[in-house]
């Protein structure tokens, strides 16, 4: 389970890539969008229509509703901006309430993924080693069930970034019992980059 906001025309929903599960289609499986809303939460059918694995982002279109969108920031995101992040974190074991975190952009980073070994490199890989892309150090906690939160202004609510992950002190468990505090956060261009190659 994670989390999504509504985007361009209000069918579309952004989350992120790794939420997206594998679907058997013989089994007639298809990704799920719930819309909280205490005792009238409502279920509707999405479907996957973008995705971008490099960067971890997905876009799918909802089935039957149209929704209140968010708009993209035009900004330049600088370190120590005020930021704020609103999902739900841990899924639906604490209730499908949202959640508000607040805090400020830590550092802007460089992402590289580490791998076991040397030889198992890929061409992929090594070209994102040369060439890495920057990703937002957050100074706020992150939860798993908060992946694909928007990360917004302060003062003008518009999205600039997309929670990513979280790094983690220990095991995936410890997560709600050490939180390492430092979470990390996909710019908003390449969100933007993969709607408009919709």
């Amino acid at each position: 389970m994670a989390t999504g906001f509504a985007i361009g025309n209000g069918t579309l929903i952004a989350t992120n890539a790794h939420a997206i599960p594998k679907l058997n289609k013989q089994r007639n499986q298809s990704i799920a969008v719930l819309i909280p809303g205490g005792r009238t939460s409502q279920v509707y059918k999405a479907t996957l229509v973008a995705r971008d694995d490099e960067h971890d982002l997905a876009i799918v279109k909802l089935t039957g509703k149209r929704l209140p969108t968010l708009q993209f920031s035009q900004k330049t995101v600088l370190e120590g901006q005020a930021i704020a992040f609103t999902g739900f974190p841990i899924g639906s074991v604490l209730g499908l309430y949202p959640t508000t975190h607040r805090g400020i952009i830590a550092t802007k980073t460089p992402v590289m993924l580490p791998v076991p070994e040397v030889g198992k490199l890929t061409a992929k890989q090594l070209k994102r080693l040369r060439e890495p892309y920057e990703v937002y150090q957050l100074d706020a906690t992150a939860y798993p069930g908060n992946s694909g939160s928007p990360v917004y202004d302060q003062e003008t609510g518009d999205v600039i970034a997309i929670i990513n992950k979280v790094l983690l002190t220990g095991n995936k468990e410890s997560a709600l019992t050490n939180p390492s505090a430092i979470s990390y956060a996909i710019p908003v261009k390449h969100l933007q980059d993969l709607l408009d190659g919709l």
